[in-house]
């Protein structure tokens, strides 16, 4: 049995979307994923809350690098270019993660709880890019819309990148945050 809490947590997490992919999430419970893991379920709640989250746990290091990054771009920086500076810095995580985001992927569009967990951890990091902005100085109110907006694009990029990865991610972002600037002109 493994003792390591990193590699028990990676065992989980493959377990889980190897059952997940198989059976389906409904169908599959905590207990199948320790079996599968070779751990007890008591382990599985040691290193996770439910069977949702064996499939989000990146989102606390995702939200810890934006925020760090954040709040390390030179001070007098708008609050847009910030955060583009800031999801560039987000590049080694996601191209790391590619593999495995990759194969979750068609799980979390046919379960709706996943759905909803998804959406629940994309509006907390924006709510964390709320407060880094609003810790710049930004006003509320921008800090929010451009947290909003910032992290639209953000995940559009990344989706571009996933299906077409003739160009890196970086190329990608900046191609999306120039998308936006040109709709917001458009606005003009």
């Amino acid at each position: 049995m493994p003792r390591n809490g990193d590699e028990v947590r990676l065992r989980l997490q493959e377990a889980a979307l190897e059952l997940y992919l198989e059976r389906g999430y409904d169908k599959t419970t905590t207990g199948d994923i320790a079996a599968r893991a070779g751990v007890t379920e008591r382990t599985f709640f040691r290193h996770f809350a439910d069977k949702r989250e064996v499939f989000f746990d990146g989102e606390a290091q995702l939200r810890d690098l934006l925020t760090g990054a954040v709040a390390a771009v030179p001070a007098g920086t708008k609050p847009l270019p910030t955060l583009r500076a800031a999801f560039h810095q987000t590049v080694p995580l996601i191209e790391r993660n590619l593999p495995i985001t990759q194969r979750r992927a068609p799980v979390i569009a046919a379960t709706p709880a996943l759905k909803e967990r998804a959406l629940a951890k994309s509006a907390a990091l924006v709510a964390a890019l709320t407060d880094a902005l609003r810790a710049r100085g930004v006003a509320e109110p921008i800090a929010a819309l451009c947290a909003q907006v910032g992290m639209d694009t953000y995940s559009i990029a990344v989706r571009r990148w996933g299906a077409d990865r003739t160009d890196d991610l970086h190329t990608h972002l900046d191609r999306a945050f120039t998308d936006l600037r040109l709709a917001a002109n458009a606005l003009k």
